[in-house]
């Protein structure tokens, strides 16, 4: 019995067309419109980013002295020359030089800097003549968003006018300066910073400066950290003022630690914290307050001291040799004790 077979046929009719729902959408508007941005912006500011390079004086291992080379970024604010940049990279500086994008160098000289914000101001030496000075423009830094678009520029290893793009990663981060103190308010992108980046600006769309870009985690992906503008123009004018950051201090030498539930329950305490006190310098406004080992601080003028970085925030310039109601746990006895900060003086 014969039998027979069929097999199919191949299809070599044409493909049917794309609906609209199952289109591939075209992209290349948004990438032309991102491409734009970044360009705009860097361009905008271009001109006013400098190449800080730096002489120290340091020691080799025999404790011979000995030149150190260093640099960082920075970018210019005012029309007259003077920069912006991070105080790790003109500390102590001997000599600085400052070059331009259109390769004009000149010779700088240092105005201040603040250690506990890591900004340092900087100034092209009016005696070099150096005319046609672009000032960047400034944003707000506390008008920024999360996953708005992020510009950092600057000299990476060197490599002068480096142009790396990314976005906010997070707003009001806390930073950890090489001081000891927090800086606060810290901007965090995942625009590529390398060494050399420091002091660079970090730019809106606009071409608005609205970071100093300070600090990246080595071994992260993406971790990178500039102080707000906001905080760099307030430090820049009292640089410029009193070529330096009045801050007050009491004297002590301090740690946070937990505080028995009991007392927090007994004395009804708005934190579980407080600053136990190490030791207390001679002569020292702690000292004169009565304050003693062991003490631990939990408020001063009211405001909860929950840790030594809450101490830190509070004694601020406007406490300079104003009398402080400094409040204590001695054992399980809570004083009172009357304070008048003084001036810090710097390390």
């Amino acid at each position: 019995m014969n039998s027979s077979r069929t097999f199919p046929l191949a299809d070599y009719s044409e493909p049917a067309q794309q609906t609209s729902a199952t289109r591939i959408p075209d992209d290349s508007p948004l990438l032309d419109a991102y491409s734009n941005a970044v360009v705009g912006a860097a361009e905008k500011i271009s001109s006013s980013v400098v190449k800080i390079e730096v002489t120290q004086t340091g020691r080799s291992r025999s404790g011979e002295p000995r030149e150190l080379q260093g640099g960082g970024s920075g970018f210019i604010f005012t029309p007259d020359g003077l920069i912006l940049t991070n105080s790790h990279v003109v500390h102590d500086a001997r000599r600085i030089e400052a070059s331009l994008s259109d390769g004009r160098r000149f010779p700088a000289q240092m105005i201040g800097d603040d250690a506990a914000t890591d900004l340092a101001v900087i100034r092209i030496d009016p005696s070099s003549d150096a005319p046609n000075l672009f000032a960047a423009p400034l944003g707000d830094s506390q008008k920024l968003r999360v996953g708005q678009l992020a510009i950092a520029i600057g000299n990476p290893y060197g490599f002068q006018y480096t142009v790396t793009a990314g976005v906010v990663s997070a707003l009001g981060r806390s930073l950890r300066s090489y001081s000891g103190r927090l800086i606060e308010d810290v901007i965090q992108t995942d625009a590529s910073l390398n060494p050399g980046n420091s002091g660079g600006p970090l730019v809106n769309s606009a071409g608005q400066v609205v970071g100093v870009n300070t600090a990246m985690i080595p071994m992260a992906q993406g971790l990178c950290f500039a102080i707000g503008i906001n905080t760099a123009k307030f430090v820049a004018g009292r640089l410029l003022r009193d070529g330096r950051i009045r801050r007050s201090y009491i004297g002590v030498e301090a740690q946070t630690v937990p505080l028995h539930r009991r007392l927090v329950r007994f004395y009804d305490l708005p934190s579980e914290n407080g600053v136990v006190v190490m030791s207390v310098s001679n002569g020292s406004p702690a000292r004169k307050a009565g304050l003693r080992e062991g003490d631990v601080i939990v408020a001063l003028d009211a405001k909860p001291v929950a840790g030594v970085d809450d101490l830190h925030r509070l004694l601020t310039d406007a406490r300079v040799g104003v009398s402080s109601s400094l409040t204590v746990l001695r054992w399980t006895e809570k004083l009172e004790l009357k304070v008048v900060p003084e001036e810090a003086r710097e390390a």
